[in-house]
């Protein structure tokens, strides 16, 4: 068996530059047995960190989804309820494919002058609040990043006037809680939040997407999503159709900023606003490992036999530095064709929102750059998320 890595041994350089230590494993081979550090308490894990064996794992059908595929239970879908990004064939299938009948590309376009409303009416209160006339300062998370797409998925959602700071909260802590007492904590606030907002939207149904779920029915019988599962899919649309988005834009912003000559190149030509994104999303995307894996017999990748029952963390953030895949993959280039980068995962998990959030960061980040020319950091940023699954700052200081 080989040797386990413990990666606490790492310190504080784990979670502020994983890049650096996914490269050093790399080096040493495409999947190691390691310990995960804190929070994170899986006791031992498989962590995949090349671009090809991150591929075959998110499309091996031996890596289970569900922790019950493999004997475990965790608290998500004790509290949550099974949503898609934890369940398999054919569970899976019956519901991305009810929710695919709702969630439709043609919904997410129709979506597109909301969106820009939207963005429009947080530029104008970050262009006339924050200081003086000749100098503004604030939090990009909090002035753009967090309230656009937060407003765009509980409107999508129909979700009445969420309390959007505590909502802020039970999200960072099921996603990126220092610690499992007050992760659970989180889970137990959202599950709670949700089960209430599923029977008022049962009682009194509108036309938007929570109320198509609960009426949408398959398509040879009268297939519905049952009360546990309407709250699990409400807890996964919320989640992960804020989490992501928002530090896609932040991750992007502060990318440019680091590497100037970038911000001036796409300033003088927004045609590479697309390009700009796909780089951010493979450069420092936003979901660093992708949920969990169970391994349901023993699978060997890489050159390593995962024995059965093991847990398996894909390192998305890890994938999409592989030089192999990426030639100077630490390199950030807007005008790189960077096609192939799994940060929206890939098979049968790959982001069901993954066009909503490409839509809101392209109309987010343009609109940002064309109406703040001269936008421009303001100090370091916050420390990044803990954990192994979001990749975030908590706070982005910007001057404009």
């Amino acid at each position: 068996m080989a040797d386990s890595i413990d990666l606490a041994t790492y310190g504080p350089r784990f979670r502020q530059d994983p890049h650096s230590v996914y490269a050093e494993l790399r080096a040493l081979g495409p999947v190691h047995r390691v310990r995960l550090p804190p929070p994170e308490d899986t006791g031992e894990a498989y962590l995949v960190v090349g671009y090809e064996e991150c591929r075959a794992a998110l499309a091996d059908p031996r890596f289970a989804s569900s922790s019950a595929a493999a004997g475990f239970a965790f608290h998500e879908e004790e509290l949550i309820g099974t949503h898609l990004l934890i369940a398999d064939p054919p569970h899976h299938t019956r519901l991305r494919g009810l929710i695919t009948r709702e969630f439709t590309p043609r919904r997410v376009e129709a979506l597109r002058p909301r969106i820009q409303h939207i963005t429009d009416g947080l530029l104008d209160a970050m262009l006339t609040e924050g200081g003086t006339a000749h100098e503004r300062r604030g939090d990009l998370l909090e002035v753009l990043a967090f309230p656009l797409p937060i407003t765009v998925i509980c409107e999508l959602l129909g979700v009445p006037d969420i309390d959007r700071e505590a909502f802020r909260r039970m999200s960072n802590g099921v996603v990126a809680s220092p610690n499992q007492e007050e992760e659970r904590a989180s889970f137990v606030a959202l599950a709670g939040y949700l089960a209430d907002l599923v029977e008022e939207k049962r009682s009194a149904p509108g036309e938007d997407l929570l109320s198509a779920l609960i009426r949408t029915t398959g398509h040879e019988d009268d297939d519905r999503l049952s009360p546990a599962e309407l709250r699990a899919m409400a807890f996964v649309l919320l989640i992960a159709g804020h989490e992501t988005t928002v530090n896609l834009i932040a991750n992007t912003v502060h990318a440019l900023f680091t590497h100037p000559e970038q911000l001036a190149a796409l300033r003088a030509d927004m045609s590479l606003l697309d390009g700009a994104i796909e780089e951010g999303l493979r450069f420092e995307g936003p979901v660093e490992g992708a949920t969990y894996r169970f391994a349901t017999e023993d699978t060997e990748l890489g050159g390593l036999v995962i024995p059965r029952g093991s847990v398996v963390r894909i390192a998305l953030l890890a994938a999409d530095r592989d030089p192999a895949r990426f030639p100077d993959p630490d390199r950030f280039d807007i005008r790189r064709a960077p096609r192939g980068h799994v940060a929206f995962g890939h098979g049968l998990h790959h982001c069901l929102g993954a066009p909503l959030a490409r839509a809101e960061a392209k109309i987010a980040l343009g609109s940002l750059l064309t109406r703040c020319p001269d936008l421009a950091p303001d100090g370091p940023p916050g420390e990044w998320l803990p954990g192994t699954l979001i990749r975030g700052v908590r706070s982005l200081p910007v001057r404009w």
